[in-house]
C-alpha cells in the first residue's frame, strides 16, 4: 500500500496541483479578500474626507517629509508582505492585510483630498479605469492561463529604476511628469498579470489573504498613478 503524504504536505503544495474545488475555493476567497481590502479601503478614505479626524491626519501627513513618509510605508509593507505570506496564524494574516490596507489609505489621503477640489470627478474616472484595466488583465490571465512568473525580473529592476526616480526627483527638485505616470501604469498592469499568475499557479491554499494583498497592492499601484494622469489633465 502507497505511504499517504502528510496533510501538512497536501495544504502547503501549489494550489493549481490540487483538485478542482480546491482550485475554485482558492480563487473565491482570494479574490472575495481582495474586493473587501477595497472596500475598506474606500470605507477608510470617505471617513477620513468626510470628518474633522481626516482634516488632523493629512495635516500630520502633510507636515512630515515625504521621504519619511515613503519609508514608513515601504516599512509596513514589507512587514505586512512577509507577514501574510508567511506566518501560521490567519489573525496575523489579516492584521496584516488590515495595516497595510490602513497605511495605503493615509499615503492617499493628500492625493485624494486634492484631487477632490482640483479636479472634480478625476476620483471617480481613475477608479473606473483602474477597476476597468484590472479586470482586462485578470480575464487574460484567466483565459490565457499563462505562466507570468517570468516577469518577477522585469518587477524586480522596473520597481527598481522607478524608486531611483522618485528619490533623484526629490533630492534634485525635477517632476516626473505624464509619461513616467504611464509607464508606472503599465508597471502595475504587469504586477496583476503577475499576481494573477501566481494565483492561479503558485500559491498554496492557506495563502489566500497573502494573495490578496498582493494583488491589492498592485491595483492601488495603478489607481495611483492613473488618478495623477487624470489630474495633470486639469
Amino acid at each position: 500500500m502507497p505511504a499517504v503524504a502528510p496533510m501538512t504536505d497536501v495544504f502547503h503544495m501549489p494550489v493549481a496541483q490540487r483538485d478542482v474545488n480546491v482550485r475554485a475555493q482558492f480563487i473565491a476567497r482570494t479574490y472575495g479578500h481582495l474586493f473587501g481590502a477595497i472596500a475598506l479601503f474606500t470605507a477608510i478614505e470617505w471617513f477620513l474626507m468626510s470628518t474633522p479626524i481626516g482634516e488632523s491626519v493629512l495635516g500630520v501627513v502633510l507636515g512630515l517629509p515625504w521621504m519619511a513618509i515613503l519609508g514608513a510605508f515601504m516599512l509596513v509593507s514589507w512587514v505586512a508582505s512577509r507577514a501574510a505570506h508567511s506566518a501560521k496564524s490567519k489573525g496575523v494574516q489579516y492584521l496584516a492585510l488590515f495595516a497595510f490596507v490602513v497605511m495605503e489609505a493615509v499615503i492617499f489621503l493628500p492625493l485624494l483630498a486634492y484631487a477632490a477640489v482640483q479636479a472634480p470627478g478625476a476620483i471617480e474616472s481613475a477608479a473606473t479605469v483602474t477597476l476597468l484595466g484590472f479586470g482586462l488583465l485578470t480575464a487574460i490571465a484567466f483565459m490565457t492561463r499563462k505562466d507570468f512568473s517570468f516577469l518577477r525580473t522585469v518587477l524586480f529592476w522596473g520597481g527598481a529604476m522607478a524608486f531611483v526616480a522618485i528619490i533623484a526627483s526629490f533630492i534634485f527638485g525635477f517632476q516626473l511628469g505624464v509619461w513616467f505616470s504611464v509607464a508606472m501604469i503599465a508597471f502595475a498592469g504587469a504586477a496583476i498579470l503577475y499576481d494573477t499568475s501566481n494565483v492561479l499557479h503558485h500559491y498554496p491554499e492557506d495563502r489566500y489573504v497573502g494573495a490578496a494583498l498582493g494583488l491589492f497592492a498592485s491595483v492601488a499601484l495603478m489607481f495611483w498613478y492613473v488618478l495623477r494622469l487624470f489630474i495633470s489633465r486639469d
